[in-house]
Order: structure tokens, then C-alpha cells, then sequence
């Protein structure tokens, strides 16, 4: 998500360009023939519908502002024809789906039809259609199609873009309108590779996709099956497996599962968030026969998530991909520390928000959220009162302590809980020795576990929505380095003596909860996960939805 290109260069340069603008009006409008500054005044003021959407009567606003304070002269027209700015405009708004956009959205096919009209009112009409599309291009080129509030409500990323008047003079006295468009669109490397495999992916679509491997039983190294060549070109077809190398296998062992096929396979496995064993399973069987035309849409979904991100996520960051159960640091350009996470159960999804650490707690207590204490722990109450102490769960009052054999629990009900349950630090606390703090309204945070055994599993979806963390003291260094007092022993040290104590870090460290199904490594590999949260299927829906609301409103226009 970019409030502008290159913000705030970019920012100080349009402001610049406000006051030349004020300053040229009258000369502007001279060079134009008055025929063609009428027509647009009229298209504008008399024949012009609104805009689709929750931005529409502003976008409508905004253009006229916009032409009333040029004294109606064109951008995109001459009064002999389109000009070159119109044309590269026009071309932009055809070869939209190289970003995952749709050109129907942006009148790109009426506007191709005009590009030769030559009569004031024809050229008018060209002229506000392309200012039009430009506004909703620029806008979703930038922050998205659809706003993600509005997608899911456990989405609290709230991208702006550019507004109206900040494309259209942007355009309007950009030296290299290609160049400006360009810098509309996220900057960060991952969306770029990721529209580069997309083009790959499109190609090999239009080629004919994928071949589809026929389904029996699972296959295993050191199995001959007739399937295996099946496998080893649609292996070849996505890059997991290399051709060359493929083509150097004896003819009688075609249909050998040999170990480069398995390798093949592993790789295939962990691209896809996979169990990596080499063993070609109804899971990975399912997974390698999803259509490319599939795959192709998780990407385009993605391309959307990405430009509702900022493009700088901070020098230093915590970045957490919900769908892969990872987290990663990263400290400049270099990730220097990876690891595994358990997330929020599929009824308790953790949401996707950006905020900033700011503490990290040694031994800490944990105070059971108000719904577990309810939910949970209170039927547990009314049975056995004894169940807290076998945790190390204290109850607390209003005044301190209270005894829960004093408390007659099957005449508490979940509204009338007014106690507070807190585990005291240890071994078995549901936090582990460590908590990491980003303070937010979600009452999410990162933290230690004595679970260990759920980071062995490939999917790892078992919290009740905070983010559990693999190797938690090595995580507390990397983020603590530049911290002298608190070396690794230090912090062991502390977390042996048993005693709480909370660390302010320094430099607070932006964390960012994603909700990623697709992304492409530096080494060009594509990775797609499972859409545990139904979140793709819901983005998918809104994004038709505001498909066909635009088609509407081009139809009525």
C-alpha cells in the first residue's frame, strides 16, 4: 500500500506541481481549441455518471475540481486526436493483468474503441474516460481492489492509496507517465517476482497447463508403477524436476521411482507446505493435480494482499505468514533468523495487523483470557475446584487471592464470572518461559510453549489465537543483540532463577501478522499453502462481487 510513489519525495514534488498548475491555467487552456474545453466541460457537468462504490460521489467530485482548475483542458487528447500520453495510457490499462487486475474494470476495451475518434464530443468522452480509469487504476494498482476490512473483519489493514487529484496531477504533468504509473505499484521485490512467475504460469496455461497424474496407490521410492513417467513430466513442467536430468534414465527404468524423482518429489513437498518425505501420498496427489488455472488465481489473490501492505516494513522486522506457520526476522536486507510457529485454531483465527514489540517477558504469569476462563476452565469448576492448583492457577479477586474451595462454582454462571484466573510462572505455564509483547487491542502476542511436540507437525494450527514460537530464547537474543546487558547466558540465567522480569527492548521492532497462500524465494521457487482460514475463498468472493458492481456502472455510462 503506497499513499504515494516514493512518499514523501514524491509527496514534496506534487505539491510543487499544485502551484505550477495554478500559476498555467490560463496558458493551458489557450492552446487548446475552445470546442474541445466546452465539449469536456459538458461531458463533465451534464453527461457524466458517477462512479461505482464507496469512493464514487468524491471520484466525481475530485475530476471536476480537477478539470475546473486546468479551465477544462486535456490531458489525454489534443483537439486533432489522442496523444501519446492517452495512447500509453490506453496500452496500461490492456496489459493490466500483468498485476493481477482486470481490464474490463477500467473501461479498457470502450477506451480502445474511441482511440481514433477525431469529433470535439468523441474526444471529450475519451478524455473523462481515461481520467476515470486512471483514478480507479492508480488507486488499486496501489492499495487494492477491495478494502480488506470490508473482505474479513479479522483483516485490521486499512491501505489508502492516492487519492484523485493526486493521479490525475501526478499524470497530467509527469515527464515519463510510465515511470509514474510504475511507481504506483508495490516496489518491494516480492510482488515483483511474484508477477513474473505469474506470467510463467500463464504461459504454461496457455501451452496447456499441466499434465494430470492418474490417481492409485502411494507411491514409494523403489516402486516401478506406470504412473511414474506421468510424474516425472508433470514434475518437469513445474520445475521441481530437471529435464536434463531426467532424460539420462535408462529406458527400461522409466517407470522406476528412482531417488532423483523422490528428491523431486521432496522438493515438490516443500514448496506446497507438505510433509517431506519423499512418498508421492493422496495429499500430495491431491495437491500436485490442482490445475495451473488455480494456482494461477492464488497468485492474483496474493498480488492483492501485497499491495495492501506498505512497501517499507521497517529496517528491522518480524514478519509471521499465518498460512506457512512461520516466522521469520528480517534486519535489513538479509532474513537472519527463521522459525516455527503454531497459530490460532480454525475457530480461533488469529487476525492479520502490523504493530510494534516493545517488550519482551521473562517467566511471565499468564492471565487466561476472560473466554477460556468461561468456555473453559469453569465447567472444569463446577466438577472439581481442585483443577486450578494441579496447574498452578490462581484465582483472583477484586482484593487479591481467593480460595477457589470458597466459591460455590455451579451457582457462578459465564456472565457472573467476576475472577480473574492467573498461572503462576514455570515449567507448565501455557506461555512457556517467554512472552513477547506488541501491545494490541487482539490480545495477541508471540510467545514460549510447553507443547514442543506440535512444531514437529506440518500443519500447525492448535492456539486459541496467539502466535506460539519454536526455540523462543533464540528469538529473544536476535531481537536483544544490540542489548549488552542481555547476551543468550543472560537471558537463560534469568529464566533459571525462576524470577519474572520484563525487558524493554531499545528500538521497538515492527511485527507483521500475515496471510500469505503464495509467494516466490529469491531462488525464483513458487510456494503455495492451504487457505486454513478460508481467507483466499472470501478475498476470491469479493473481488468478483466488485467486479461485477464496475461492470454495472460501465454499462449505465
Amino acid at each position: 500500500m503506497r499513499l504515494s510513489p516514493c512518499f514523501p519525495r514524491k509527496f514534496l514534488l506534487f505539491s510543487l506541481l499544485l502551484v505550477t498548475l495554478s500559476l498555467a491555467r490560463p496558458a493551458m487552456a489557450q492552446f487548446v481549441a475552445e470546442s474541445l474545453t466546452d465539449a469536456i466541460q459538458q461531458r463533465i457537468e451534464f453527461d457524466e455518471g458517477s462512479f461505482s462504490g464507496d469512493r464514487g460521489d468524491d471520484q466525481l467530485l475530485k475530476l471536476f475540481e480537477f478539470y475546473s482548475a486546468r479551465h477544462y483542458a486535456p490531458v489525454w487528447v489534443t483537439d486533432s486526436g489522442i496523444n501519446a500520453k492517452g495512447k500509453l495510457m490506453a496500452a496500461t490499462l490492456q496489459e493490466c493483468e500483468v498485476d493481477g487486475l482486470i481490464p474490463q474494470d477500467y473501461d479498457a476495451v470502450g477506451i480502445q474503441a474511441k482511440t481514433g475518434v477525431s469529433d470535439m464530443k468523441g474526444l471529450a468522452d475519451l478524455e473523462i474516460r481515461l481520467s476515470k480509469a486512471l483514478i480507479s487504476y492508480g488507486h488499486d494498482l496501489s492499495a487494492g481492489r477491495v478494502q480488506p476490512n470490508k473482505v474479513d473483519r479479522e483483516l485490521y489493514i486499512y491501505p489508502e492509496g492516492p487519492g484523485p487529484l493526486e493521479l490525475l496531477n501526478g499524470a497530467a504533468l509527469a515527464p515519463d507517465l510510465a515511470s509514474y504509473l510504475s511507481d504506483l505499484a508495490p516496489q518491494m521485490d516480492n510482488y515483483h517476482r511474484l508477477k513474473t512467475k505469474l506470467a510463467e504460469y500463464r504461459l504454461m496455461q496457455a501451452a496447456g497447463g499441466w499434465v494430470q497424474v492418474p490417481e492409485g496407490e502411494t507411491l514409494k521410492p523403489g516402486m516401478s508403477d506406470p504412473r511414474v513417467p506421468v510424474l516425472r513430466k508433470r514434475l518437469i513442467q513445474s520445475g521441481h524436476l530437471d529435464a536434463q536430468t531426467a532424460s539420462k534414465i535408462a529406458p527400461e527404468l522409466t517407470e522406476l521411482y528412482d531417488d532423483v524423482l523422490s528428491a523431486a518429489v521432496k522438493q515438490f513437498q516443500y514448496q506446497n507446505g507438505l510433509t517431506q518425505d519423499g512418498v508421492l501420498g493422496p495429499n500430495s496427489m491431491k495437491t500436485l493435480n490442482i490445475p495451473i488455472s488455480e494456482r494461477i488465481k492464488t497468485m492474483e489473490l496474493n498480488m492483492e494482499r501485497r499491495r495492501w501492505m506498505e512497501d517499507d516494513l521497517g529496517e528491522k522486522y518480524i514478519f509471521v505468514n499465518l498460512a506457512d506457520f512461520w516466522l521469520k526476522v528480517v534486519d535489513g536486507p538479509k532474513t537472519i533468523h527463521t522459525a516455527h510457529v503454531v497459530v490460532g485454531k480454525t475457530y480461533h483465527r488469529t487476525p492479520v495487523f502490523s504493530q510494534n514489540m516493545r517488550y519482551i517477558v521473562l517467566n511471565p504469569y499468564w492471565n487466561v483470557p476472560r473466554s477460556i476462563a468461561v468456555n473453559e476452565y469453569l465447567p472444569k469448576l463446577q466438577s472439581d475446584p481442585g483443577v486450578l492448583a494441579r496447574q498452578n492457577i490462581s484465582v483472583m479477586g477484586q482484593n487479591g487471592p481467593v480460595d477457589p474451595y470458597s466459591i460455590d462454582w455451579n451457582n457462578v454462571s459465564k456472565r457472573g464470572f467476576n475472577y480473574r484466573l492467573r498461572q503462576d510462572s514455570g515449567g507448565r505455564n501455557a506461555l512457556g518461559r517467554i512472552k513477547f509483547l506488541f501491545p494490541n487491542k487482539h490480545n495477541v502476542y508471540i510467545h514460549d510453549t510447553p507443547s514442543k511436540s506440535l512444531f514437529k507437525r506440518t500443519v500447525r494450527s492448535f492456539s486459541h489465537g496467539c502466535v506460539r514460537v519454536e526455540n523462543p530464547v533464540d528469538l529473544a537474543a536476535v531481537l536483544l543483540k544490540d542489548d549488552e546487558r542481555w547476551s543468550k547466558k543472560a537471558i537463560l540465567d534469568q529464566i533459571s532463577s525462576g524470577k519474572r522480569r520484563t525487558i524493554s527492548l531499545k528500538t521497538q521492532i515492527p511485527v507483521h501478522i500475515t496471510y500469505l497462500t503464495a509467494w516466490v524465494n529469491k531462488d525464483g521457487s513458487v510456494h503455495f499453502r492451504n487457505d486454513i482460514y478460508g481467507r483466499d475463498k472470501r478475498l476470491a468472493k469479493a473481488l468478483r462481487n466488485s467486479h461485477i458492481v464496475l461492470q454495472s456502472a460501465e454499462n449505465q455510462n
